[in-house]
Order: structure tokens, then C-alpha cells, then sequence
């Protein structure tokens, strides 16, 4: 299904008073569409994966590898069917009692796959733990609207409170028009008491309340696959119309496309750039290419020698940018599957504009690119190689040796890639500030346009990887946020955006569709809003 902008029912959170989440009965699959009636529900469904960066916790995860695992065995609050509607999962309803308040009532009978119970106390907890500062987690900054949290030192969020086993309340520490909205983020994901003894060890053997569950202690075989069996006791919305889900860890997009040919994998989520002229036909009628709320960038971290946030650093993002022929590779490289950007967000989220005052640094302009590279070099001669690191196991070569040959034919200077064997040491890199400029992608959290621009470039965010700082930037996110009005909201967002054009901490490349493929026999295949395929609701024949 094609479509230009995410129903999001979840606004209606935004209201205050009594308000039930809309809830998903046990009988349908994630999407909200009827139980699919084909296909074995006993047949377990392979699909292509990464390994997690971190242990298999909500908070700890920020990227998709562990994303697409953590969501399986995890059942947080609410979910987000196919179209980025928030539907009831672990909550039987949730109050917008004021701009600061809310109020949460969990499902009674829900259990973790240890048989203990889901109550209040396991997400009060878990939050605890994943908004502590000395634990270090990459979700933190999740946390940082409730009372209570520091990101300067070890804090309570003393805005959570519990009411009785089932009912907590939440206090914000300023408005933020989309919390409710967020609660589906696996950041608030719950985790059961032995969770607590031994966070770092329960991470490599998690415990969840979600549709499946890991198929024994060997399940995760680091850097080759993990291996998932659903939750019998799961009657949340996305209950598995299949036996069980094993990831593989490919090392390329080829070979899982290759396995996918031969009937091994069924099914991926990325087809490689080497099959984007004939997988339409390699696998005919198997195959989907729509728009997915995922921008990919050229990250420039602010260590970069002559690319901080000063006069010499703009000028040269600004080159840079102007240097990119964005039509031409997303036509030739892509053939189409993806869109060169305008913004920082998407296409697919509401309140999205081709406008934005400031995009036209995006513009491809060899003289403009020559001429501003000129000024910065009379602030500071450039040397050696501009390198753009990426990691070789995800079919990103082709793309970024034409970005590079794009900037080195235009600016007269040599840019070349610099691959990673895999994203796991890509971001090891990218964390310990020893790799240069890194492509960078976001695939958002939950469908909305503050999810595109806190978690990359707050100042404070966990996902503010390039060391970015502008306190004006941060001041407009703030304002969006606290507004209760949903275009008032939108037009701070893009005033921020403006700012963002100005410093470029990232430049924006395309906008992605998701192109995705599955095999003979498999049926019920749907992708969702954030391009991840609904795994619960995908059957084979066996």
C-alpha cells in the first residue's frame, strides 16, 4: 500500500479528559486487519537482521539490528499498527489528565514468559533504570520530560508514581504535546524483577511479555543469527499467525537476497542496490517499494578538523552539500527507490514540508560548492582525503563511492569510502570519536516530526552522535514540544529545521522507501510505517 502521509489516530491522545486508547482484540493481526487465514501457523519465518549493537533491552537499543528483536519479544504500552495508529497493548488505557499529567491502567493478567505478572511496578522500574545516568543507556534522553531526571547525574523520576498494581501516573516536567504518542517506543518497554539483579547479564538472555520469545539459552548466536519462538501467553494485538521468527545476520544485503532466490530466507527488508533494475522481476508480485518514515544523511561530527560549527565548518558543509548530485544518484544508483531529501524528516509524517526555509543548501550547484569551498580554505587550507565511513554489510558501497566521486569532481578534492566490516564497529567507531564524516540513518521511533529532530541534534540526546550544540535549535524543539496545537507545534519544528540548514551537523542525502521482497509460499506480508516488515502477521505453507 501506498501512502503520502500516516494516519495518526495517536493525536488524539493530545486532548485532555478521559480519553481510552483505541485497543486491538487478540483475534487480528498487528495491522488491525482479520487473522490471516492462509499459510501454517506453526512455521517458523526467516527474515534478515544485524547484530545488536547492545544487550537486548529497550532502553539499550538504538538501532535497528536490536530494534527489530527488542519489538518481537517486548510488549510496551501501546504498539503502532501498519500505519503508525497507536493501538492498546500492555495498557487497557491511558489519560491525558492535563499538558503535564497522565494517567496509566495496565491490562490485568499479562504476564512476562517467566510467568511473572506485567504490572505497574515493572515499568516504573524498568524507566528507573533506563533514564539512570551511570547505567549508561542509549534511550535515556526518552526519560528526559518526566520529573525527576538528570542528565548531570543519577536521578529518580520522581514523576512516576504508583497507584495500585495496575494504575501509575506520569508528571511531566513541561508540556510535551506528544508523550502519549511516544509510549510505544521500546525505551518504555517493561522488564520483569530479575531483570534487576543483573541488568548486563538478563540483557544477553531477556526475559519478555511480547508475540514471541527467545527459543532456548543458545537463541542468540552473536554475529550470526537469534532465534524466536512465539509467546503462547501473548494476547496482546500482535499475537504471531506463525510459529516463530529466526533472524539471520547477514555480512550483505547479496547474500540474504541471494538466499531469498533460493527459497532459504523469506523474507528481507532490503533489497540490494545490485538487484534494484530486476528484483520486480526475480520475484514477481513478491515485492514492495513504498515510502517509510527513513531519511539518510552524511553525518560531519563536530572532531572533524575544519568541519566544527564555526565559519570554516559551514562554509565547508555547505560545499559539500552543494557538491551532491542527489538526482542523479538516487536515478542511477537507486533506480528510484529512493527521494532526495528536503528536510531532516520525512514525507510520511504529518506536517511535513518541501519548503522549509534554508533547503536550498540542498540544491546541487558545482560553481556555488567551488566558490564556498574557496572561502574556507582562505580561513584554513584544506589537506588530505574527506572520507565517509559506512558499513560493508549493508550494500552501502555503491552509493557512497558515487557521493564521493560526486564531491571529488566538483570541489577538485579527494573523497573517498572508508568501509566497516559490519554496523556494530561503524558505531563502536562512531561512539569512541574516531571515525570521520559516517553515513547515518534514521528510521523514527514513532510517526512524528519531533522524533526526527530531538533524538539527532538536541544537544543533550542520546542520539546526538556528530557532538552537536545550539542553543537556539534546542530553545525552537522546546517551544514545538510545549505547544498544543499541532501546527504551531509543526512551525517551531521547522524554524529549528532552519537552523539546522544553517549549521548542516548533518547533510541531508534522500529519503527512503522501503523495497522488500519475500519468498514463494509465504503470504500475508505487510510493511509498516517504519518499513519493518508486521512479522506476527506473516504465514508460509511448510
Amino acid at each position: 500500500m501506498k501512502r503520502n502521509k500516516i494516519a495518526l489516530s495517536g493525536l488524539a491522545l493530545l486532548g485532555i479528559g478521559g480519553l481510552v486508547l483505541a485497543g486491538c482484540s487478540s483475534d487480528t493481526g498487528g495491522s488491525g486487519e482479520e487473522t490471516p487465514s492462509e499459510g501454517s501457523s506453526t512455521a517458523v519465518i526467516t527474515t534478515n537482521g544485524s547484530e545488536p549493537q547492545y544487550g537486548l533491552i529497550g532502553s539499550m537499543t538504538g538501532e535497528t539490528g536490536g530494534g527489530k528483536i527488542v519489538t518481537s519479544i517486548y510488549a510496551g504500552l501501546v504498539a503502532y499498527d501498519a500505519e503508525g495508529a497507536v493501538v492498546n497493548d500492555a495498557a487497557e488505557e491511558i489519560t491525558v489528565d492535563s499538558p503535564t499529567h497522565l494517567t496509566v491502567k495496565l491490562r490485568e493478567g499479562t504476564t512476562f514468559t517467566n510467568g511473572e505478572e506485567v504490572t505497574a511496578d515493572n515499568f516504573t522500574k524498568a524507566w528507573n533504570e533506563g533514564a539512570k545516568l551511570s547505567n549508561g543507556h542509549y534511550g535515556s534522553y526518552f526519560f528526559e520530560d518526566i520529573e525527576g531526571y538528570s542528565a548531570e547525574e543519577d536521578s529518580e523520576l520522581t514523576g512516576l508514581e504508583i497507584v495500585d498494581d495496575y494504575t501509575f501516573t506520569i508528571t511531566l516536567n513541561k508540556p510535551a504535546s506528544d508523550f502519549a504518542q511516544r509510549l510505544g517506543y521500546s525505551a518504555y518497554y517493561p522488564l520483569p524483577d530479575v531483570a534487576f539483579e543483573d541488568l548486563e547479564a538478563f540483557a544477553q538472555s531477556p526475559i519478555g511479555n511480547g508475540p514471541y520469545m527467545l527459543d532456548g539459552e543458545d537463541a542468540w548466536q552473536h554475529d550470526v543469527r537469534i532465534d524466536l519462538v512465539t509467546n503462547p501467553d501473548y494476547d496482546g494485538p500482535r499475537v504471531a499467525q506463525n510459529g516463530g521468527l529466526d533472524i539471520v545476520f547477514y555480512a550483505t544485503q547479496d547474500a540474504a537476497y541471494a538466499d531469498l532466490q533460493g527459497g532459504v530466507l523469506d523474507v528481507l527488508d532490503a533489497i540490494p542496490d545490485s538487484a534494484f533494475e530486476t528484483y520486480e522481476t526475480d520475484l514477481d508480485g513478491r515485492t514492495v517499494n513504498q515510502p517509510a518514515a527513513i531519511f539518510q544523511s552524511l553525518t560531519i561530527p563536530e572532531w572533524y578538523e575544519h568541519f566544527a560549527t564555526d565559519e570554516e565548518g559551514r562554509l565547508r558543509k555547505a560545499a559539500i552539500s552543494h557538491a551532491i548530485n542527489r538526482e542523479e544518484i538516487t536515478d542511477v544508483v537507486f533506480s528510484g527507490t529512493r527521494t532526495p531529501a528536503n528536510d531532516f524528516t520525512s514525507p510520511v509524517i504529518d506536517g511535513w514540508s518541501d519548503s522549509v526555509p534554508g533547503s536550498e543548501v540542498l540544491e546541487y550547484d558545482p560553481e556555488l560548492a567551488q566558490e564556498l569551498w574557496a572561502q574556507a580554505d582562505e580561513i584554513s587550507p584544506w589537506e588530505g582525503e574527506f572520507t565517509i565511513a559506512y558499513n560493508a554489510d549493508g550494500g552501502h558501497q555503491t552509493w557512497v563511492d558515487a557521493t564521493a566521486n560526486s564531491i571529488s569532481n566538483v570541489l577538485g578534492i579527494t573523497a573517498v569510502g572508508d568501509p566497516y566490516p559490519d554496523f556494530a564497529t561503524l558505531l563502536d567507531a562512531r561512539d569512541a570519536s574516531t571515525v570521520g564524516p559516517y553515513r547515518a540513518g534514521w528510521q523514527a521511533d514513532y510517526p512524528g516530526l519531533y522524533n526526527f529532530l530531538a533524538p539527532l541534534y538536541a544537544s543533550t540526546a542520546g542520539g546526538n552522535d556528530g557532538k552537536y550544540n545550539n542553543p537556539e535549535f534546542d530553545a525552537l524543539l522546546a517551544e514545538g514540544i510545549s505547544a498544543t496545537d499541532p501546527d504551531e507545534a509543526n512551525a517551531k519544528f521547522q524554524e529549528a529545521q532552519t537552523v539546522l540548514f544553517t549549521d548542516l551537523p548533518a547533510i541531508p542525502l534522500w529519503y527512503s522507501n522501503v523495497t522488500g521482497g519475500w519468498a514463494e509460499g509465504v503470504e500475508n506480508v505487510v510493511f509498516g510505517w517504519d518499513s519493518v516488515p508486521i512479522y506476527t502477521d506473516i504465514t508460509k505453507a511448510e
